[in-house]
């Protein structure tokens, strides 16, 4: 079974309240993370303005093996924004759940769906390789969910991350949504898991059982509120419960992260 790691940390960084991480700094940690065999690096946030541009710009420059891409919410300003900061992958993240559609949005679905054509378009147009997030999917309900995922598949998306952004998943539960996701669309899936009742690991785990290929990792499990999905510990877990991941060197991994955490903190 095979599991491709994107990790989230340098964009988790980025969403800690009262921390900032230097230019340079981020450089170092990218080619860190890139050294230990990771497949994806999600660099930052555009929208955050142009310190976050200028950093990325400059890890897209580092000459990195692994992929590297930005995070946008649902938003062509920002996507427009993203495309100048050398990106190998655009990533629209899309309210799914009533709440998040209301808190974040406040647009029909609908213009949600349209909106999303117009944002993988111009994205597809201008020659990049595009992934939509399905931000709160665990509270989606099912049929727009599904609503969502016919869209990006249509315009042209080969991968659909799912996120567990409240962090109410059980294990079970994880698998059988994935579980179901694939069964109805050929299309590759990721795992996004977040920590708020220290599931995100066992989620994560779940659902690459389930079939998603991707797992969105960060250093330590960092990360707004209780975090995401720790990158030593799923690898750990990977290898032990699907038999993935042994192509990592553990030890490395977690010196990395030992170096983060301490970066951080001060």
């Amino acid at each position: 079974m095979d599991v491709r790691i994107v990790d989230i940390t340098l964009r988790a960084a980025e969403q800690l309240a009262g921390k900032a991480i230097k230019v340079n700094q981020k450089i170092h940690l990218a080619r860190l993370l890139d050294s230990i065999g990771i497949y994806q690096l999600e660099a930052g946030i555009p929208a955050l303005g142009p310190d976050a541009r200028k950093s990325m710009l400059k890890v897209a420059e580092a000459g990195l093996k692994c992929k590297v891409s930005s995070w946008n919410r649902l938003d062509l300003n920002d996507i427009r924004t993203s495309m100048g900061c050398g990106m190998n992958i655009i990533h629209i993240s899309v309210p799914s759940s009533d709440m998040q559609i209301s808190s974040k949005l406040n647009k029909t679905k609908g213009w949600i769906l349209e909106y999303l054509k117009k944002c993988i378009y111009e994205c597809k147009v201008e020659g990049f390789d595009v992934t939509v997030g399905l931000e709160d999917a665990s509270r989606a309900e099912r049929d727009f969910l599904y609503a969502l995922i016919d869209c990006a598949i249509a315009e042209g998306v080969g991968r659909i991350r799912y996120t567990d952004t409240a962090g109410l998943l059980f294990r079970t539960q994880t698998y059988e949504e994935l579980h179901a996701i694939r069964e109805k669309f050929d299309v590759q899936l990721e795992i996004s898991a977040h920590n708020e009742l220290g599931m995100a690991v066992a989620n994560s785990v779940a659902a690459v059982k389930a079939g998603a290929a991707y797992a969105s990792c960060t250093a330590g499990g960092i990360g707004p509120g209780a975090g995401y999905c720790s990158l030593s510990e799923f690898i750990r877990a990977a290898v032990v419960f699907l038999g993935a991941c042994s192509e990592f060197d553990l030890e490395q991994v977690k010196e990395v992260q030992k170096e983060f955490i301490s970066l951080i903190k001060h």
